[in-house]
């Protein structure tokens, strides 16, 4: 027996680019003028959209239309067709332009400083009608942007989706620090903590390491910016843990309560799983590997 697959309904990524701009904008004319179109025009393909998918997307709030409640699951595939058509109009662009273009990077803040910093720079150099727009944020922030099509590339703590490609690029080890002389080698003693924020890869990854050997993880401090963490463990504010190359420098400068590590993380390039390789990424994601096993 043959199963029949569902009728697709024939909707176009301009409505698609039309319901995102309302879903982002503060009123319909704001998504509008963001298009380069008229209300009428919006209106009318918003209109033809929900006559296409057979559903209703937006009811009234006194003379303001507003999304429903199952809008929002639209809006989420909108963000994602629109990322992949722009994969391949971006990858047919390059195709015809060669080198030139755009490509949009982001990385934590210990790849972009620590580790790759000269790799950017020289890339960046050798490609010079190539223009290369770098985001440094948390894990959490570059994998959005990677979904919703603001990032191209992004070199961040390794995470599992399947809608993403990973490299690994290497392996950091996290150690555990104190405040200075408080020295206790149980880790039930140890504690109370500072520590990234949540939502954080990293900070999932301590607090499963904690537990593993029975240590609290009771956080009272947080902050995306491991120099802050490393200075409220120099005042006596908690413990933290870091990689040697954010903790043990100046000015905080702090010394691992163990020689050996806590646990040890992942950091990976990940791009789209959409079949259409960006071609500047993947030349800088191989350069990144190549410094990468410079220093492993």
């Amino acid at each position: 027996m043959t199963l029949l697959r569902p009728r697709l309904p024939d909707v176009s990524v301009t409505q698609l680019e039309y319901l995102v701009a309302v879903h982002q904008s503060t009123t319909w004319a704001v998504a509008a003028k963001s298009l380069g179109v008229s209300q009428s025009a919006l209106s009318q393909g918003l209109a033809e959209l929900q006559r296409r998918l057979g559903i209703q997307l937006f009811g009234w709030d006194g003379r303001r239309r507003v999304p429903l409640e199952t809008t929002q699951q639209v809006v989420e595939h909108a963000r994602r067709v629109l990322a992949q058509t722009g994969d391949i109009a971006a990858w047919a662009e390059r195709v015809r332009a060669g080198s030139a273009g755009n490509l949009r990077v982001g990385m934590i803040d210990v790849a972009a400083v620590d580790y790759f910093g000269n790799t950017l720079r020289e890339f960046r150099e050798s490609r010079p009608e190539l223009d290369l727009h770098v985001t440094v944020g948390p894990s959490s922030q570059l994998i959005h942007g990677l979904s919703t099509g603001d990032l191209d590339l992004a070199v961040c703590v390794a995470f599992d989706n399947p809608g993403v490609a990973i490299i690994p690029l290497l392996g950091e080890e996290l150690f555990v620090y104190g405040p200075p002389g408080v020295r206790r080698s149980q880790p039930k003693l140890w504690g109370p903590w500072v520590t990234f924020p949540r939502g954080s890869l990293t900070r999932d990854l301590i607090g499963t390491a904690l537990r593993g050997l029975s240590a609290s993880f009771d956080v009272v401090a947080e902050s995306n910016q491991p120099e802050v963490l490393s200075e409220m463990v120099l005042i006596g504010m908690g413990w933290t843990v870091l990689p040697p190359v954010q903790a043990e420098r100046p000015p905080a400068s702090l010394s691992p309560i163990h020689q050996k590590p806590l646990l040890e993380r992942t950091l990976v390039a990940a791009t789209r799983q959409t079949g259409l390789a960006h071609p500047a990424a993947v030349e800088l994601t191989e350069e990144l590997q190549r410094h990468a096993q410079s220093i492993s």
